[in-house]
């Protein structure tokens, strides 16, 4: 049975928008190209996901049945959910004062282990005298000449503008 562990890192200074659009990153790599990634990912909030990333590695570790192979390893689900949100006010001009909205978000990686993967014994040659196709390929169908139909002309207008009715008196 595959190994599945998630860490999870609450109240993030950051929006969940722009943690998102660095976990759409690593979403679905393994562990291994996930952190070089993130690594060298130009976004502040990718140093965040990189603590919680490695977190989940190791609660993995800890599973039992987990199979001691960090290589094994890959990111299936991560997702930044919304925080409580703080209020300050900032001074502004003539006496007034805007309100200023400091995000938060709740940060979540889950990774879990791959499963080993049995390759399938090749099947037999392609029929002597015929090229393989790609799977899924189907055979092309030969068109009987003068079958294709034209697009009816299309109608002439006159060149001048649409008059506007006469007005009833």
């Amino acid at each position: 049975m595959a190994v599945h562990a998630q860490a999870t890192a609450k109240y993030v200074r950051t929006s969940a928008q722009k943690a998102g659009l660095v976990l759409d990153l690593i979403r679905g790599r393994d562990v291994n190209a996930a952190l070089a990634t993130l690594r060298f990912a130009r976004k502040g909030v990718a140093r965040d996901i990189e603590k919680v990333l490695r977190s989940a590695i190791a609660n993995a570790q800890q599973r039992e049945g987990f199979g001691g192979d960090v290589e094994r390893l890959m990111v299936k689900a991560c997702y930044a959910n919304q925080g409580p949100s703080q209020k300050r006010i900032r001074p502004a001009p003539m006496g007034r004062a805007f309100r200023v909205v400091k995000r938060t978000a709740h940060l979540t990686v889950e990774v879990v282990e791959r499963p080993t993967i049995v390759k399938a014994a090749p099947e037999g040659e392609a029929k002597a005298g015929q090229p393989k196709r790609a799977r899924g390929a189907a055979p092309k169908a030969k068109k009987a000449a003068g079958t294709t139909r034209r697009k009816p002309a299309a109608r002439k207008t006159s060149g001048g503008r649409a008059r506007k009715a006469a007005a009833k008196d």
